[in-house]
């Protein structure tokens, strides 16, 4: 009976948790048929893309160590076979299944992120009207100020939007450098820049006009033209070439 006893103890040891070792309403697939996908942690989604843990562990912990070491779900996708390897009980099938998984989404995120640019690409902005719609589709919080560079080829076809300050914006803090930085790395012809007035005001401050001169000098340094500076609020715009103080 002792010996027994042993081996039953020695048993539950070394057993690996699955996930059909949890109670039903506690399973992440139950959960996930009952609830959606999208009310699942990320370690209850590794889990289920993991299958079992490892020797004294559930598949949940083991997920929740992987997340740990990489730091996030996205520090995960980014992770190599030989990283994933490195981790307690993840062998070949575990590694692969992971690094299949997280290949699949990768393709399709880059499929959609090159569909978008293509989009954008073939979109000419011609007119203040449709800049005011275009920077207001790259703004998210209004509450702040943000500092957008939208750079163009030579036939006015949106080649990026760059994002490069959000917070307080004045002419000592928003710089030719940064400005240029991603219109000169796209071969940019021209550029459009903006930003939102939180206030809801459209009329150019004192900076506003600061920052805009100084930019302009810069371009014509740099042979990259400065097309026009649109103010934005929810429901309006402000022109400065339309203005004429461009």
């Amino acid at each position: 009976m002792a010996r027994k006893e042993k081996s039953d103890k020695y048993i539950s040891r070394s057993k690996s948790f699955t996930i059909s070792d949890f109670p039903s309403e506690q399973r992440p697939r139950e959960r996930l048929r009952m609830k959606g996908a999208d009310k699942l942690s990320d370690a209850e989604l590794l889990a289920i893309i993991i299958g079992s843990g490892v020797q004294g562990e559930n598949v949940i912990i083991t997920a929740q160590k992987l997340l740990s070491k990489f730091g996030s779900l996205n520090g995960v996708l980014e992770a190599s076979f030989e990283d994933i390897k490195s981790i307690r009980g993840f062998g070949n099938a575990k590694a692969s299944q992971l690094i299949a998984c997280f290949e699949i989404a990768r393709r399709v995120r880059n499929k959609d992120s090159k569909r978008e640019d293509k989009k954008q690409k073939e979109d000419a902005v011609t007119s203040p009207e449709e800049a005011f719609k275009l920077i207001g589709a790259y703004i998210n919080d209004y509450s702040k100020e943000n500092f957008l560079v939208l750079s163009f080829d030579v036939r006015n076809k949106l080649i990026g939007v760059d994002n490069i300050s959000k917070g307080t914006i004045s002419a000592s803090l928003v710089h030719p450098r940064e400005t240029f930085e991603s219109a000169i790395r796209k071969h940019a012809a021209q550029i459009m820049i903006g930003h939102n007035h939180p206030s809801g005001s459209i009329e150019p401050s004192e900076d506003d006009i600061k920052i805009t001169k100084r930019i302009s000098e810069a371009g014509k340094i740099m042979g990259i033209e400065l097309m026009d500076h649109i103010i934005v609020t929810k429901n309006n715009f402000y022109s400065f070439k339309s203005n004429g103080l461009l």
